[in-house]
């Protein structure tokens, strides 16, 4: 996965851990989910009960709240790969979080479905304590990083 993508965006992100992964991600979901994005989340474990846990602690609004418990956290990339082919007309955000042969192996099977044009952004998640030393080399391959203040131009 690459920075010259032609078919979308890609950004990083590092990740110590499911709550970490889920405090990075939801303020950029908050204030996503409102822009009419359509929000997918493959993921190696399963977050629902993290991410409910997590939410229960916030102070984000309760209408968004149940945006985001809407959004599906569990591991079922087989339903979220057919979700990606049937709703490429909109804007579309896919958080990929795992170890980096997972990473590497969902984003073969959904580039055969994203659009050429730029309504795409992809977001790498990648296990801080798998990659080590290897984060400087993968942060070469993008062009923005997120950060739980947002995304970041590396």
């Amino acid at each position: 996965m690459n920075k010259i993508g032609n078919t979308k965006e890609k950004i990083c992100a590092f990740c110590a851990s499911d709550y970490h992964f889920e405090m990075i991600s939801l303020p950029y979901i908050d204030r996503k989910i409102t822009n009419d994005n359509e929000i997918i989340i493959l993921t190696e474990n399963d977050l629902e009960n993290t991410v409910k846990n997590l939410l229960e602690k916030t102070n984000i609004k309760e209408e968004k709240k149940q945006k985001i418990l809407k959004l599906n956290w569990k591991n079922d990339d087989e339903t979220k790969i057919k979700e990606i082919k049937n709703k490429l007309q909109k804007n579309m955000i896919i958080f990929i979080k795992g170890k980096e042969n997972y990473i590497n192996n969902i984003n073969k099977n959904i580039e055969k479905y994203l659009p050429q044009e730029k309504t795409v952004k992809i977001i790498d998640c990648y296990d801080i304590e798998e990659i080590g030393e290897k984060s400087n080399k993968i942060v070469k391959q993008y062009n923005k990083i997120l950060q739980t203040t947002g995304e970041k131009e590396i």
